[in-house]
């Protein structure tokens, strides 16, 4: 069984704990931000649950399976690495360039790669944690460096006419009615309520409940259709079986974890989906997951 993919999933946990912790976007975490954080009480209810998948935050089996195979399936020459045209692809298209170009020009992260046009897995997973989840405090500081153009601390009216420009321009294309400029500005500015006038900062967004709206708007065209078709009453949020309320990423993760299983089994056998060392992630997932780790203690337990 291949030793890469817990590797991997150990690659998982360690950018997760980065994302949700590090405050200085610096790319690290330091001990007093590590023990602000949830890891730590995290890693001590392992010690008493029996399916890790039940412990959603760091360490989900599921949660990995998904980020990888969305990783691996945007990866065409598997070297672990994508690039613009490669994340161009991610959910049929549906983010602008401009802001494909922003997170390639280092507005959030400053790895060795980003440097050479590329974007690593662990990169990725902060992307993709917070492309699903925009309500998280992290996503909303993410996407607010990526549209906070000349690093200012708050969003310009420029700035948001930046980034709806072409959204403009894509949905002319597509033959879809669009709202001008002046009318979208008019309708966010209500929904966030900035603290000033006509400048959103950071502070504005995280008090918003709305962050996912504001977001997809500017630069998520598929979500933005998405948003405008929905019911804006219907508000209530799907809860687990305790009560407790699922995050977007909970959510998203869940569903595409169950649309995966269902497309393995339907696509059996699917030899050519390997890396070039023979691995296959949808094929061999759950066998080298359980064989190397799910049999042994769950992280954090006592020998």
């Amino acid at each position: 069984v291949t030793t890469e993919l817990p590797f991997r999933y150990v690659t998982l946990v360690i950018a997760v704990t980065i994302l949700r912790g590090d405050r200085s976007w610096s790319g690290k975490i330091t001990v007093s931000e590590l023990r602000r954080s949830k890891f730590l009480s995290t890693l001590r209810l392992l010690q008493d649950e029996d399916d890790i998948n039940q412990v959603t935050d760091f360490f989900s089996y599921e949660h990995f399976y998904v980020i990888y195979c969305k990783f691996w399936e945007l990866d065409k020459d598997h070297d672990l690495f994508i690039d613009r045209e490669d994340l161009a692809r991610h959910n049929d298209h549906a983010l602008s360039t401009r802001m494909i170009e922003r997170i390639f020009s280092g507005a959030v992260t400053r790895g060795s790669a980003q440097k050479e046009g590329r974007m690593s897995y662990t990169e990725f997973v902060w992307f993709l944690l917070s492309e699903e989840d925009k309500r998280h405090p992290t996503a909303i500081e993410y996407w607010f460096r990526c549209m906070d153009l000349d690093g200012d601390g708050v969003l310009s009216m420029y700035e948001l006419e930046y980034f709806y420009e072409e959204q403009l321009q894509r949905m002319e294309q597509l033959g879809i009615e669009t709202l001008p400029f002046d009318d979208c500005l008019c309708q966010m500015l209500d929904m966030i309520r900035p603290s000033k006038a006509n400048n959103i900062n950071l502070k504005d967004l995280k008090y918003c409940k709305m962050t996912p709206v504001f977001f997809d708007t500017f630069f998520n065209l598929e979500k933005y259709l998405d948003h405008e078709q929905r019911d804006p009453f219907a508000t209530q949020r799907e809860t687990d079986e305790d009560g407790n309320e699922l995050s977007d990423w909970d959510r998203f993760a869940a569903e595409e974890y169950e649309l995966l299983v269902a497309e393995e089994g339907n696509n059996e056998p699917m030899d050519d989906m390997c890396y070039e060392d023979g691995e296959n992630p949808r094929m061999h997932m759950d066998e080298s997951l359980d064989s190397e780790m799910i049999q042994h203690d769950p992280p954090g337990s006592q020998p």
